[in-house]
């Protein structure tokens, strides 16, 4: 088993509106291919590290998601050889500065503050990524449940999309998407990121 601590993305790719609920939720039409976007390897954190809420944001998003965890260079990877280069899979936090998604009209900035991807509590092997719950609980009440089988784009036909893209290098994450009810979260709050088979995703937010 991998501690997760010793995990050191190069980069985090990460995938929007990949539940057909999530995608109904804002309503915005089914992609016809996955929507990807990146995350910084500063933005990663541990369990128990702090969210850190910047000081000029406005709503701060919880959104929970599983990762999926490469374990080699990966480059034109197809569908079918795709859990050959999958060291294994963990818990994501993809957190969003909401207010300044919508400004922006692209999501680099919304989606990069450091700390805003908290990732954890370790990686595992052994599970059908294709059909494990996912839920995320604020202050411990639940408020997002799905499950991967709602996914529009499964786990190998991502890493043949983002393999076709750029070359993952071990240690590199892919956050496959967050199901509907997403919502904001306060200095205060926990939040705790739930994946079946996996375990829990525990981090505090903290005032900048």
């Amino acid at each position: 088993m991998t501690d997760i601590r010793d995990l050191h993305p190069s980069k985090v790719i990460a995938l929007g509106l990949n539940y057909r609920d999530h995608a109904e939720e804002f309503n915005m039409e089914i992609p016809a291919e996955p929507i990807l976007f990146m995350k910084p390897a500063s933005a990663v954190i541990y369990p128990g590290d702090d969210i850190v809420y910047p000081r000029h944001a406005t709503r701060v998003d919880y959104e929970a998601e599983l990762g999926i965890v490469i374990g080699e260079r990966a480059r034109r990877v197809p569908a079918e050889r795709a859990a050959d280069v999958i060291l294994g899979y963990t818990c994501i936090n993809d957190v969003t500065e909401r207010h300044m998604q919508g400004r922006d009209g692209q999501w680099t900035r919304a989606k990069s503050f450091d700390t805003f991807c908290p990732i954890g509590p370790e990686v595992v092997t052994g599970i059908n990524p294709d059909d494990v719950a996912v839920s995320s609980y604020l202050n411990g009440e639940r408020k997002q449940q799905s499950r991967t089988s709602n996914l529009i784009f499964n786990i190998a036909q991502i890493i043949e999309f983002v393999t076709s893209i750029m070359t993952l290098l071990p240690g590199d994450i892919i956050a496959t998407g967050t199901p509907s009810g997403v919502g904001p979260m306060q200095p205060g709050d926990e939040i705790v990121i739930e994946v079946e088979g996996i375990g829990r995703l525990v981090n505090r937010v903290a005032a900048e």
